[in-house]
């Protein structure tokens, strides 16, 4: 099969196109892709956000819902620079519209600039959606073999950790995914925490996040994990400190990259998974590398 030029507008999809070996054939992507390391040096940046840098999570929550009630888009698509790419395979989504640029968006952009790329949506709800995303590419690119390997390295470290974690105490884990005002977590996240070996309180398997009071959040838990959407860990252990005095008392807390680890749906999910197994569970799982979680 010929090289594919590929625009990923995912974060995630560019971090399975690189994990596929297939790094060099990217085209266009995100302000936000930052793996395979260095792409934005390498690649145009296709899309942007309409944030501001360095708002505040209270900031971040109250600008998202008031564009959303206004019909406003979160992300700029830069149409000319897409239409000069003119890649063969357009990587998007259509599960958030906070999260990244939808479908939507882009079919729109498509019939302005005339491209008749292929594009195909990443929409995964679980694990096994994120490793069957990662089979889809892989078809779409030729890359199945790569694919296959990929998948099935990653299901084996998941094994490895289901029988680290087989026996002990399960333990009821707050998870939050914003801190200002607080969310529980849903579509993916809470099967990390029990493949981890622990149980995600309050949270929405496959669901969307769910808002709620400080004084609403779900009680009795054993420990808390604070893993704010697209944050990395430097700024998770901030927003766990500026909170700490609202969580459960006498309860341990940890902090996690939740940008790379958590909320990407790509192969560093297993990763999240290790990282999360680690800290509800110390003596039974090898300590992750430096910049994925820390305990407070």
């Amino acid at each position: 099969m010929p090289d594919v030029r590929i625009a990923s507008l995912l974060p995630a999809a560019t971090e399975i196109v690189g994990a596929l070996g297939l790094g060099d054939d990217l085209a266009a992507v995100t302000f936000e892709c930052d793996e395979p390391a260095g792409i934005r040096d390498r690649c145009p940046v296709v899309v942007d956000t309409v944030l501001a840098h360095g708002m505040t999570p209270a900031d971040i929550d109250r600008t998202v819902r008031e564009r959303a009630a206004a019909g406003l888009p979160m992300y700029e698509l830069d149409r000319d620079t897409l239409a000069r790419v003119d890649p063969d395979l357009i990587l998007t989504q259509d599960l958030c519209r906070v999260c990244a640029l939808p479908q939507a968006s882009v079919d729109e952009a498509q019939e302005s600039i005339g491209t008749r790329a292929r594009v195909l949506s990443l929409d995964p709800h679980g694990l096994d959606d994120v490793f069957a995303a990662i089979h889809d590419v892989g078809a779409a690119t030729g890359a199945v073999a790569a694919a296959r390997d990929l998948v099935g390295g990653l299901t084996h470290r998941l094994d490895a950790v289901a029988a680290a974690v087989a026996g002990r105490p399960v333990p009821r884990v707050l998870v939050l995914e914003w801190t200002d005002p607080p969310f529980l977590p849903g579509h993916w996240v809470p099967e990390l925490v029990s493949r981890a070996g622990g149980e995600a309180v309050g949270a929405t398997p496959g669901g969307r996040s769910v808002a709620v009071e400080w004084d609403a959040l779900p009680e009795p838990v054993d420990a808390v994990l604070v893993a704010p959407c697209g944050f990395g860990l430097d700024d998770a252990v901030a927003q766990a400190r500026a909170v700490r005095d609202r969580l459960p008392a006498g309860v341990p807390v940890a902090a996690l990259d939740s940008a790379s680890f958590v909320v990407r749906a790509g192969p560093r999910l297993v990763d999240g998974v290790e990282a999360i197994a680690w800290a509800l569970h110390p003596d039974a799982v090898p300590e992750p590398p430096p910049g994925r979680v820390v305990r407070l």
